[in-house]
């Protein structure tokens, strides 16, 4: 494992889509037919996503999935090795598609997203297997939901002793009740997951739900509101976000989690927790999921002129 802050070793086993992006005035209704705009294709998938935000913070990052053998996925490992993430272990399924989101982008910024897993659905226990050692080996663990859930929960549970810190993005939701908790230290759910992961409306309610069920922490990320932080033994404490001018969330959670993980190891919580906000926040001022992920020459000029006017936390 590394020792230095600035360059941790991260494994992130997920997901790996491209993205269909269109922009539209507003959201149709169903059976309603909306005249697009813009149309671009971008790289992305939530698992890629991450390991490309904390690459380009300078983690040193390795990707594990699986792509298809269709020209998506040559596009997608171009775009991966290009953004400095090694996708040595990213596995090509012969006869099967690659992962697809057709994304909905409208004027507000806000976004709805259809996803096809293709070959993310062949990410199984026997490829984890495969590839247990490497994983274990890093300092941090990032894991979502894009692959299928009983691949989570074998990962989790083979993980040895001494383990990698694990963060777990629960997205999409679902019910997380057959996966061990307790090997989760972070969960970083929106607003929205949180109520259907916990079965509660409330979110303090629900987060306690959570934590009583073994995770460590509960990170509620809020969008414009920031974030809030729930530990056992401790009111909930807010993080508020920085002011921008967003034009698509499409992957602000996905800068969120890699900057989480690339801040944390030489950093507490409490002192990653608003670095993350800010990249997630500066993610959502580009168009596109990977093309929106923030390096750290541009985190550390954001964060720059968020000090000028306010306190900001210093990389």
């Amino acid at each position: 494992m590394s020792t230095g802050h600035d360059r941790p070793s991260i494994a992130v086993v997920g997901s790996v889509n491209m993205d269909l992006v269109v922009e539209v005035p507003r959201m149709p209704t169903p059976g309603e037919t909306v005249q697009g705009l813009d149309v671009a294709f971008h790289p992305g998938g939530k698992g890629a996503n991450q390991a490309v935000a904390a690459a380009r913070l300078g983690a040193d990052v390795s990707l594990y999935g699986k792509v298809g053998d269709d020209p998506f996925g040559v596009r997608l490992l171009d775009a991966i090795r290009g953004s400095g993430v090694d996708a040595g272990h990213v596995e090509i399924e012969d006869g099967t598609a690659s992962g697809l989101a057709s994304i909905w982008v409208d004027a507000a910024g806000e976004n709805a997203i259809v996803l096809a897993a293709g070959a993310n659905g062949s990410v199984d226990t026997k490829y984890v297997e495969r590839h247990l050692d490497r994983i274990s080996e890093a300092d941090v663990l990032l894991l979502q939901l894009e692959i299928p859930l009983e691949t989570v929960d074998f990962l989790l549970r083979e993980l040895p002793a001494p383990r990698p810190l694990v963060i777990l993005d629960p997205a999409p939701a679902q019910d997380l009740s057959s996966l061990p908790l307790l090997k989760i230290d972070i969960l970083t759910p929106n607003a929205h997951e949180l109520t259907i992961i916990a079965r509660s409306r409330e979110a303090g309610t629900a987060a306690q739900h959570l934590l009583d069920s073994g995770v460590t922490d509960v990170v509620v990320t809020l969008g414009a509101d920031g974030a809030e932080w729930h530990t056992s033994g401790r009111s909930p404490r807010r993080f508020p976000a920085p002011h921008v001018d967003a034009i698509d969330t499409t992957a602000a959670g996905d800068a969120f989690n890699g900057a989480l993980a690339w801040a944390l190891p030489g950093r507490s919580l409490e002192e990653a927790i608003p670095v993350a906000i800010a990249a997630g926040a500066l993610a959502t001022t580009i168009r596109g999921a990977q093309p929106s992920l923030p390096t750290r020459e541009g985190l550390d000029a954001f964060l720059r002129e968020e000090r000028a006017g306010r306190d900001a936390p210093e990389l």
